[in-house]
């Protein structure tokens, strides 16, 4: 299964980490290495990575990685690169033809079954399925950064966004999207929205084309931040050093 990850922003709260936030140094190797690692570890087995805030720099360790590990990946620039995260997600449309595809973010680190799960249980359903977080305790989770779900009973998705008052599940990072994720996102920008992937699930959630699956007690942390590094770093080797 083709899986695009998302690495086109600057990342400016981790900079002082690292000038790129995809290769900041985690236990012993780049950070965006360790997502591919579990994205392989969960059945990808090929990748695109969209590149923006410094694309030159960063394709060419990429491309030096996948190289030296054998990988199928390419690399895609967007262009739009200092807007919200959907249109990264736009830009791989031309390299999806039509297949549902994993969607990670590059600094997210999770669980291998999570993908696993989320494959057997939705591959072949219609729309987009979101990995949730129904532990509104979770103390790796930012409360003030994480993007908000509220799940209906049966497993369709509401509402998604950052504001929402109302939710009882977490947003991941973690998808089994199809086209039709993309083409929410354009339609809802080129009606003036912004761009964002959370804008294009709500475009869906509202068609009944939005599912959440509910991971359970598996372990995901989003890497935002020095201290969400920090955490990563106590945290991590559990799922990081199996692969």
């Amino acid at each position: 299964m083709k899986c695009v990850i998302v690495a086109a922003g600057q990342g400016l709260r981790l900079r002082d980490i690292a000038p790129l936030k995809p290769l900041a140094p985690l236990l012993g190797a780049p950070l965006i290495s360790h997502v591919i690692d579990c994205a392989l570890e969960g059945g990808a087995t090929e990748f695109v990575v969209v590149t923006g805030y410094e694309g030159d720099k960063l394709e060419k360790h990429i491309y030096a990685m996948a190289a030296a590990r054998g990988l199928r990946l390419n690399c895609v620039r967007n262009p739009n690169w200092k807007g919200s995260n959907g249109l990264s997600v736009a830009a791989a449309g031309p390299v999806i033809h039509g297949e549902k595809f994993l969607l990670l973010m590059s600094d997210h680190l999770f669980d291998p079954e999570i993908v696993r799960e989320l494959v057997r249980s939705h591959g072949a359903g219609p729309g987009v399925a979101l990995a949730v977080d129904r532990r509104l305790d979770n103390p790796l989770v930012d409360l003030e950064d994480v993007t908000r779900v509220d799940v209906a009973e049966g497993g369709a998705i509401r509402r998604i966004g950052k504001l929402i008052e109302r939710y009882n599940a977490f947003d991941t990072g973690i998808f089994l999207a199809s086209p039709l994720l993309i083409q929410a996102i354009e339609q809802r920008y080129a009606a003036g929205g912004v761009g964002s992937i959370s804008e294009g699930m709500q475009a869906l959630a509202d068609q009944g084309l939005a599912f959440a699956h509910d991971i359970g007690d598996r372990f995901w942390i989003d890497i935002d931040d020095a201290e969400a590094f920090g955490r990563a770093q106590r945290e991590a080797g559990r799922v990081v050093t199996a692969q």
